[in-house]
């Protein structure tokens, strides 16, 4: 029979934590201004471990359906979310770098993707800070960057922003 001491062996680390982790996100060069990939490991308070889909092909014999293997698939956008600062060093950033893919003024952009696409990482930590798992996000670029709300009510917050962000693959420490 199962019993605690059984179950605390099993938990190796005592179990990963989702507050541990650190986001680099090298931005293009036309957008950076100086000292954003390392706010950004500080400033991002929120972000996800990529998901993947294996599709399944059904294919009918003799009145029952065969499942194989299909493509795989990146469904989802990778959310992050950060920390406003007073000098709108990130999101400044991540607006110079929407502008540089399509233009505000003129629908003009970078047609190339090396130029506005970058491989970002995000890293699961232990706690203390050593480095447990790591993901690289590749070709990564931002579709949706968030509203900041802004509240006459709200005194004891920093402002955040959200945003999305599409990529081609992803690799892991475990994976190439």
């Amino acid at each position: 029979m199962a019993n605690i001491n059984d179950f605390k062996a099993k938990l190796s680390g005592g179990g990963a934590r989702p507050n541990q982790f650190k986001v680099v996100m090298p931005f293009p060069g036309y957008a950076q201004v100086g000292g954003e990939i390392e706010d950004m490991a500080f400033l991002c308070t929120g972000a996800s471990l990529p998901s993947m889909d294996v599709g399944k092909i059904d294919i009918p014999f003799r009145g029952r359906q065969i499942k194989v293997a299909g493509d795989r698939t990146f469904p989802a956008a990778w959310k992050v979310t950060v920390l406003n600062d007073t000098n709108f060093k990130l999101r400044n950033a991540f607006e110079r770098w929407s502008n540089g893919i399509n233009n505000m003024s003129d629908g003009e952009g970078l047609t190339n993707p090396a130029d506005y696409q970058v491989d970002a990482f995000v890293d699961q930590l232990d706690r203390n800070g050593t480095t447990i798992k790591s993901y690289t996000l590749r070709g990564a670029f931002p579709t949706i960057i968030g509203p900041i709300e802004l509240k006459f009510g709200v005194e004891s917050e920093v402002e955040s922003f959200t945003v999305d962000l599409e990529y081609q693959y992803f690799e892991s420490n475990t994976t190439t």
